[in-house]
């Protein structure tokens, strides 16, 4: 098994949503650090399509755009 990078980190949820992720993790017999981690690789994608906070804001450099 390749060598993974185990880092703790802590992460807030509301609370209904916690409970989903918990009701899942226990359906699927599985951790639920396992269930984040696979819905982010399955998000990932859509996710990366966001606009940044930069983007919304019109915060970025324009010299970098208009190059």
């Amino acid at each position: 098994m390749a060598n993974t990078d185990k880092r703790k980190q802590s992460l807030y949820f509301p609370e209904e949503m916690l409970k989903e992720i918990q009701d899942e993790a226990n359906r699927q017999d599985r951790s639920l650090s396992w269930i984040v981690q696979q819905a982010w690789r399955i998000a990932r994608s859509e996710i990366m399509r966001f606009p940044s906070v930069n983007d919304v804001l019109g915060e970025g450099n324009r010299e970098d755009r208009d190059s």
